[in-house]
């Protein structure tokens, strides 16, 4: 079974529930399988590496663990839109009878590929 997202790598999002509610950023990575996203700036956790060349030290760090993909709304790019600039929900609709585009719920302006 084929699964799709209602966003894409490289989309501006923010975060509706979670520990990380509120928080706004790019999408760095789509896992369609797991139905879930990497979202820069949020859900972070510490992860522990041991000593190498790229982290002499070692230690803890910080990175961006997968959230699913219901925890997030698209933000509307449009500037005419009632919406703009707040998260709205996308909805496909056919253009020239073939193809799909994504587009704003509320304003019914298309939404770019973002990459």
């Amino acid at each position: 079974m084929r699964r799709h997202l209602h966003v894409r790598r490289g989309d501006t999002v923010e975060v509706i529930a979670g520990n990380a509610r509120g928080v706004r950023g790019r999408i760095l990575r789509a896992m369609p399988q797991k139905q879930r996203i990497v979202v820069e700036g949020a859900n972070l956790v510490w992860k522990h590496v041991r000593r190498s060349r790229q982290h002499p030290q070692g230690g803890r760090i910080q990175i961006e663990a997968p959230m699913h993909v219901s925890n997030v709304m698209l933000i509307c790019p449009n500037r005419d839109c009632a919406g703009y600039d707040k998260p709205v929900r996308a909805k496909s609709v056919a253009r020239d009878g073939k193809t799909k585009i994504r587009a704003c719920a509320k304003c019914g302006a298309e939404i770019p590929k973002a990459e």
